[in-house]
C-alpha cells in the first residue's frame, strides 16, 4: 500500500497498489480505450507481446464517477471514485472494491483549481502532510503527461491521437514505466486524466 524499499533508499520499489505490478526491467504498456455509452468507458491494458493485463469499466453513479480495475481473471484490483462537487477534481483510489478509510490507497486531485498547465498531485493514505508524495505535470493542450517522484521521472504517457480513432469513440495511450514502478498506479493515473478531461 506504501512505498515499500528493497536494499535502501538508493534501490526503491515504488508500489502504491501492490508488488506485483512491480516489473523489474523498464515496460512499455499499451491502453486502449472505447467509450461505450454515456460517461461509460471501457480501457484494456496489453503488454508488449499482446497479452492483456488490466482491465478498467464504470460508470456513474449519484452523480459520482466511478472506475473498476481488473486483473484477467476478472478479480477486482482497485476502484477509482470521484468525488463529486469539489474544486479539484479529487479522486480516491480503493484496494480492491472497498470504499472504507482501511481501504484507502491515495488521493489524487489537480494541484490548483484555476491551471495553466496539468499538474495533479497524489497522496499516499497515510501522509498528513500538504507535500504530495507523487505529481503529474502535462500541457492542458494533450493528454499525454508525466508521473513524478520529486525530481525523479518515474513514467511517462504518451497520447497516440488519430482523427479516425476519435471519430469512433476510440483512443490509445502508450505508457512507459520505469523498473520497479507500480504499473497499475500508473494505469490508474491515466485514466483519472482521461475523466478529469472529460468531464
Amino acid at each position: 500500500m506504501a512505498i515499500q524499499r528493497l536494499g535502501g533508499d538508493d534501490d526503491p520499489i515504488i508500489s502504491v497498489v501492490a508488488e506485483r505490478f512491480c516489473l523489474p526491467y523498464a515496460a512499455e504498456l499499451l491502453v486502449k480505450k472505447k467509450v461505450q455509452a454515456f460517461s461509460n468507458a471501457h480501457y484494456d491494458v496489453y503488454d508488449a507481446t499482446g497479452n492483456i493485463l488490466l482491465q478498467i469499466d464504470g460508470g456513474v453513479w449519484n452523480l459520482k464517477r466511478k472506475r473498476v480495475m481488473r486483473d484477467p481473471a476478472g478479480l477486482p484490483v482497485l476502484t477509482m471514485r470521484e468525488k463529486a462537487f469539489t474544486w479539484r477534481h479529487q479522486w480516491l483510489i480503493h484496494q480492491g472494491e472497498g470504499s472504507d478509510s482501511k481501504d484507502l490507497l491515495c488521493t489524487v486531485q489537480t494541484s490548483h483549481a484555476l491551471q495553466i498547465k496539468r499538474r495533479l498531485d497524489v497522496f499516499l493514505a497515510g501522509n498528513q502532510t500538504k507535500d504530495c508524495d507523487f505529481h503529474i505535470t502535462g500541457s492542458l493542450s494533450s493528454l499525454s503527461f508525466k508521473v513524478h517522484k520529486g525530481n525523479s521521472v518515474l513514467a511517462e504517457v504518451i497520447h497516440n491521437f488519430t482523427w479516425g480513432s476519435f471519430c469512433k469513440g476510440k483512443d490509445s495511450f502508450t505508457m512507459r514505466v520505469q523498473p520497479d514502478v507500480d504499473y497499475a498506479f500508473i494505469v490508474a493515473l491515466t485514466v483519472i486524466i482521461q475523466e478529469n478531461d472529460s468531464g
